[in-house]
């Protein structure tokens, strides 16, 4: 027996892995593990799949769609545990992930420390699931945390993080205002305000990439605004921790790659931008194209060019998605 871990998960119209989703949690080795699944409104069978697991150790709720962020802080506001792991409803965790991360939790006997994970990726099948380390796979600084991430343009799955409840209240709730990388600047906010993040890499979890966006989808104004303020509040968090050449370079960097979302059709965000790049101690250039965009270019334009290089990921993506899904329900005939 020991502290309370609360799960957390947001759900909107995930049906096809809730349950699944549900039962990584329910399969935890830690025996004092609550959940709370929030559904934001979803029109499929989300919420009555997850009410069928309603029990003392889990609490299913519905609000109208508000959006992740305003599930998540309603979560949070239903949570007693003294540490808590975010996990989105089409993510996994592996039965011994939050026992892996407490054991070090105990040894270390500091709540600021923030505990880090491995990921793995996959679309169905999870021993399909690939583990691929980065730069982020280490012990590691706030401030050499944030330089990693920008430089080498790398993540980490939220699920990874199992964060205490003293780092928690520290960081405060989840920004409302924001619908595209909400997390990014979340678990930024909480990067900056640990005192350091421990890497556990024998404690897993896996991302599904199967729940990809439509491919004719396009990034709304609303979506783009929401990209931008995250970016700079992101930015700001490095810098409160250490503003100098190299923390602003870094930013600066990042941001410069970023640039594309926001290139050519967004003239008033590129307007913000280029005045945050000046705070920064620089300026920002036209985003380049790989060679083998270049002729698409210039034959048919920055637009056409930009879809592609935006779309391609994801077409690739659908590709390795359905093959895995057709062998997957080939695996399951076979081994009923």
């Amino acid at each position: 027996m020991g502290e309370l871990v609360s799960v957390l998960v947001p759900a909107f119209n995930a049906e096809k892995w809730i349950g699944q989703c549900i039962e990584s949690v329910l399969n935890q080795t830690w025996p004092e593990c609550e959940l709370i699944v929030v559904d934001d409104g979803s029109s499929d069978r989300t919420y009555e799949i997850a009410r069928k697991f309603q029990s003392g150790r889990v609490k299913v709720v519905s609000q109208n769609n508000m959006g992740a962020s305003v599930a998540r802080n309603k979560a949070l506001s239903l949570a007693q545990g003294e540490f808590i792991q975010w996990l989105d409803a089409d993510d996994l965790l592996a039965a011994d992930k939050i026992s892996r991360q407490l054991r070090h939790a105990k040894d270390i006997k500091d709540p600021s420390v923030l505990l880090s994970s491995s990921f793995g990726s996959f679309y169905f099948r999870v021993h399909k699931a690939r583990f691929t380390p980065t730069s982020l796979w280490n012990d590691m600084s706030p401030v050499e945390w944030f330089i990693t991430r920008f430089n080498d343009r790398v993540w980490m799955n939220p699920a990874v993080w199992l964060v205490s409840r003293r780092l928690t209240e520290q960081i405060g709730p989840w920004d409302e205002r924001l619908t595209l990388n909400d997390d990014g600047e979340y678990f930024a906010r909480a990067v900056a305000a640990c005192r350091g993040i421990k890497f556990v890499p024998e404690a897993r979890c896996y991302y599904r990439q199967a729940n990809a966006d439509s491919l004719s989808k396009t990034y709304s104004h609303e979506a783009l605004e929401s990209l931008f303020l995250s970016l700079k509040l992101c930015y700001g968090y490095l810098l409160q921790r250490e503003d100098s050449g190299r923390t602003r370079a870094a930013a600066l960097g990042h941001l410069q790659n970023c640039l594309i979302f926001f290139y050519p059709e967004e003239k008033e965000i590129l307007a913000r931008a280029d005045d945050l790049a000046k705070d920064l101690g620089g300026c920002l250039t036209a985003p380049r194209l790989s060679s083998k965009y270049l002729l698409v270019k210039k034959l048919f334009g920055w637009t056409t060019s930009k879809r592609l290089v935006l779309t391609v990921p994801k077409l690739k993506k659908r590709v390795f998605g359905t093959y895995d899904k057709i062998m997957s329900e080939l695996e399951i005939r076979t081994n009923p």
